[in-house]
């Protein structure tokens, strides 16, 4: 490797010649350290490039001062080609555009840095799509997915990526850029004759393949089974009968297949042009489900036998998992009947409805007579509960990492792949050798190929542990030669494989691997330590024998996680906070685009630092604090990311240690001392104070010396609050069900109405409303990280809500955040408390309880019977921990009421985040992502819904539109 003062020399001289970022600071290395492997290592800097010139320029010094270089873009590779000693290019900032699609062709050409999932949304209005889907592909990028020759769950139908890649462009291994596409002989034969490295690419490639034998070598000793992605793929510039594959192929020598898989260590690919698949007009799915797994495995050769479009296995873990994450929880209810071991999801495609209840009936039957040992087939026709299939199954992986403690699912073995039919004897060949040596298993699978993913559970910080992985390793290599399996079927061969590729090849066909990086990359400069001369496996990895915290003492509990840092260690890195398209986790990084800004980012920055990576110090620095900063605390990796990092939890943790060492601002101070502030500001002073808080001198004011942004106006304060209302009031009479009201500080001191109008509902409803004498219930004291104040709101908010519990009365809340603070946060910090579980378990939001009572036939409210259309953005909290669907379901009481839910992600406000004056901006990008955009789209007449008080000032901000709570809605729809 380059000596350090060669690494400055060259990273300084770069520079001067790029206009992209590149960063080598200790935190920026860090974050690009990991991906989503077992393995960490440091790359000398990263160079964001704006431009395929940067890319080249960087190339081109790299060659000339041979300083290794790693392309990159997701970071979600499972076997640990996306870390290196090298410079990292991170092509998903900046190059990921669609350059040109060709509809009547169906061909496409994109930039390296292009998300699978952004593509093919794009592509959806055109009825077309990329065809191969690995489970990565809401983050996945183009290039890295070729790269890696993925696949994914239709991998039967549509074989690899490789057989996709049509033409290329790239920079060689000199920086010389050049174009891969398919070639007949003549042009062969004349681009052999090219000068510099890529006519000697193109005479030594061709006389390697042209060499017959050569060609024995090859066709003997690739594996026999289809989906392959170890190794370069010389099988594909050959013609054997005896090599398969899944997709037809063009014949023409096209050095774009051997680039394909290759991880980086060929060339640096720059753009692609992609073949493109026509949608299916309709798919249905039938849930199999099964008491053990052999079963479900054996019972694969004979769902085959229907043709289906996918087979996948949700395994035990997988589902005992699913149930512990609320929102795919939620999911998992639309599909699974009862308590199953696993299930098969079987997809089949086809032109209409009628033909594919035709075909589920027939696969039934079929079932039935194969007597495959199924206690129950669920057919599934709802697209919206195929969706919700298809995300449980994708997020498979992130369930089974979510397993608490150091023992984890460690991806080494995990990407073999056999015929269909020696599938189950494999995978018990596979267990029972793991549990002779102590070890648990995990599995998820794309069981239709015959590649079930086991992860052996191991114990990274245990050197007998980790001894054990090389064992089992070769192990499965042995199995995989007698069943003529691949070792890699599309997560690529990386540090976690390609130190056993001579063995698992053999030696001529790897010493015919060694020729091919030398044909390209002389210098070794690409990537190198992939494919051929890798390491040994457990050498770089993220944990070890040595690997140790510091020890500090947590202000809340996380015996849940079985610690602080273990909560951290949560993180995979598997990079679900990447996705864009949909859902709210990550916010910041869907505006961002920064690594840092990730969930991923921030856990990997806190462990460094509470590992020794960083100084001890850094973990309430400055620097630790501006990469926690942006984390707007909104729940959703709490809910989305399937290992269920909370790093909401985890940063109030952070700013209460953070403020042990440095000084608390007075701006936290103040919007955590809310509650008393809105109540000096309410009352007979409203007047006087929203006068005053409108002025543009006390505006200015506090902007300069606050922080509070000048653009926003604070929330009014009411003449009469909430609860003098509530006292001065006549109650409904021959109410007897009482229900205790649990009312925040902003409706009780800045929005009554609200108050109000849940109030007349409730009773309209039957209901007899109590209202404790709730003060401040912490809320804002938990965002701001200011734990024993939230502490002592917590203890006094308890021993006020206990005694209604007490008398089995529901707690019903206005505020999502307020209310799940009770479910939530207060389990927390105050644990072992039981009565703060018993108003956990009693607290319910509003519209939770009324959707509640009317499953129970409890809501006989006398509902106008006029038309109405509802645009809902959901709370973060509440889309986090309990869901929309409540919430929809209370809006739809009134008959006619068409309830419409916008995905918005987070609306930016966060609370007090908003007003901040150094994250306005980025506050108002997080809304005009997707929310602002579909409230100006609809209808002037359309009702916006939003329970969140948040949510509803940040709406009317930024759009005009006046968004009502739903205890408004259904109030103004009573008769």
């Amino acid at each position: 490797m380059a000596s350090q003062e060669a690494i400055t020399d060259f990273i300084e001289t770069l520079r001067k010649r790029v206009h992209g970022e590149i960063r080598t600071d200790q935190y920026s290395r860090i974050l690009y350290s990991t991906d989503a492997s077992m393995y960490q290592v440091m790359p000398y800097g990263v160079l964001l490039p704006k431009s395929t010139d940067d890319v080249q320029a960087a190339v081109e010094l790299a060659a000339e001062r041979r300083i290794p270089i790693l392309p990159r873009t997701g970071g979600s590779s499972l076997a640990g080609q996306a870390v290196n000693e090298a410079l990292i290019i991170d092509m998903s900032r900046h190059l990921d555009s669609i350059v040109e699609l060709n509809e009547e062709e169906k061909w496409v050409r994109v930039e390296p840095g292009l998300v699978l999932d952004e593509l093919n949304l794009y592509l959806r209005d055109f009825g077309l799509h990329f065809g191969p889907d690995p489970a990565s592909s809401n983050r996945a990028c183009m290039g890295g997915i070729v790269a890696n020759n993925s696949t994914g769950s239709h991998s039967i139908v549509y074989g690899m990526a490789a057989d996709h890649v049509l033409e290329m462009n790239l920079l060689l291994s000199d920086g010389a850029y050049t174009h891969f596409g398919p070639l007949d002989q003549g042009d062969l034969e004349q681009f052999k004759r090219k000068n510099g490295l890529e006519g000697h690419i193109y005479r030594e490639v061709n006389r390697l393949a042209a060499d017959p034998e050569n060609q024995e070598i090859i066709g003997s000793d690739t594996p026999k089974h289809w989906r392959r992605c170890g190794g370069y793929n010389l099988d594909r510039l050959i013609d054997k009968d005896e090599i398969t594959f899944k997709w037809p192929r063009d014949p023409r020598f096209n050095l774009a297949d051997l680039i394909s898989g290759s991880e980086g260590t060929l060339g640096v690919i720059t753009e692609l042009k992609l073949n493109l698949v026509k949608l299916p007009t309709a798919t249905a799915l039938a849930i199999v489900h099964f008491d053990d797994l052999y079963t479900a495995l054996s019972a694969v050769p004979a769902i085959l036998e229907l043709k289906p479009s996918a087979v996948e296995l949700l395994d035990n873990l997988g589902l005992t998992l699913c149930r512990d994450v609320p929102a795919y929880a939620r999911l998992m209810e639309t599909f699974i009947k009862g308590e199953p071991y696993c299930v098969l999801i079987t997809e089949f495609y086809g032109q209409s409805k009628g033909e594919l209840q035709a075909k589920i009936s027939n696969f039934q039957t079929h079932l039935t007579k194969q007597a495959v040992g199924a206690v129950d087939v669920t057919p599934v026709f709802s697209p919206q509960i195929q969706n919700n299939i298809w995300t449980v199954r994708k997020v498979g992986l992130g369930f089974i990492m979510s397993i608490k403690g150091d023992h984890k699912p460690v991806p080494f073995i995990e990407d073999a792949a056999v015929a269909p039919e020696h599938l189950a004897e494999y995978v018990t060949k596979i267990e029972n050798f793991c549990t002779d040596l102590g070890t648990n298993v995990a599995y998820y699978a794309h069981a239709s190929a015959g590649c079930v993913h086991i992860r052996p559970l191991i114990n990274a910080k245990s050197a007998q542990d980790v001894a054990k992985m090389p064992e089992i390793a070769r192990f499965s290599v042995d199995l995989l030669h007698g069943y003529q399996g691949s070792f890699s079927s599309e997560h690529g061969d990386g540090r976690a494989r390609s130190w056993l590729n001579e063995y698992f090849f053999g030696r001529e066909l790897y010493s015919l691997y060694k020729e091919v990086k030398a044909i390209f990359d002389p210098d070794n400069i690409l990537n190198p330590g992939n494919i051929v001369d890798g390491p040994s496996m457990t050498e770089e990895l993220r944990f070890g024998d040595s690997y140790q915290v510091v020890e500090l003492k947590p202000h809340i509990d996380f015996s849940f996680e079985h610690g602080f840092n273990r909560a951290i260690e949560m993180c995979n890195g598997a990079g679900v906070c990447r996705k864009k398209t949909t859902g709210t986790m990550c916010p910041s990084f869907m505006v961002t685009r920064d690594e840092e800004h990730s969930t991923r980012g921030r856990a990997n920055a806190l462990r460094a630092a509470l590992s020794g990576q960083l100084p001890a110090a850094e973990f309430t620095s400055s620097r630790m604090y501006e990469v926690m900063d942006l984390c707007i605390e909104c729940k959703a990796c709490k809910a989305e990311c399937p290992s269920s990092v909370d790093m909401a939890k985890i940063k109030f943790e952070f700013l209460a240690q953070y403020y042990e060492v440095n000084p608390t601002p007075l701006r936290a101070r103040l919007f955590g001392d809310v509650h008393r502030l809105n109540q000096l500001g309410s009352g007979r002073l409203s007047q006087l104070a929203n006068w005053s808080l409108g002025r543009s001198l006390v505006k200015g004011g506090m902007n300069r010396y606050l922080g509070i942004t000048s653009k926003r106006s604070l929330p009014p304060f009411a003449r009469t609050p909430f609860d003098q209302w509530f006292k001065r009031r006549m109650p409904a009479v021959n109410n007897h069900v009482p229900v205790a009201l649990f009312v925040d500080s902003p409706v009780n001191y800045n929005y009554p109405h609200i108050g109000i109008a849940a109030v007349e509902v409730l009773e309209a409803a039957g209901f007899r409303v109590v209202l404790p004498a709730v003060g401040d219930e912490g809320r804002a004291s938990i965002s701001k990280g200011l734990v024993e104040k939230a502490r002592a709101a917590a203890v006094k908010t308890v021993e006020t809500l206990f005694p209604f519990t007490e008398l089995g009365m529901p707690i019903v809340g206005l505020e999502p955040s307020s209310l799940l603070a009770l479910k939530e946060e207060y389990l927390y910090i105050l644990p072992g408390d039981p009565r703060a579980q018993a108003v956990a378990d009693h607290a319910l939001t509003f519209e939770e309880f009324l959707a509640s009572k009317a499953d129970e036939g409890e809501i006989k409210i006398n509902f106008t019977d006029r038309e109405a259309k509802i645009l809902l953005h959901g709370h973060c909290h509440q889309k986090a921990l309990i869901g929309t669907a409540p919430c929809k379901q209370a809006l739809s009481l009134p008959p006619n009421y068409q309830v419409e839910e916008v995905d918005s992600g987070c609306c930016g406000m966060a609370g007090a985040f908003g007003y901040e004056t150094e994250h306005y901006d980025i506050s108002m990008k997080m809304a005009e992502r997707r929310l602002f955009p579909a409230i100006r789209e609809t209808d002037p007449d359309t009702i916006i819904a939003a329970p969140g008080v948040s949510c509803r000032q940040q709406i009317l901000h930024g759009t005009g539109r006046k968004a009502l709570h739903p205890a408004e809605v259904l109030r103004a729809a009573i008769v």
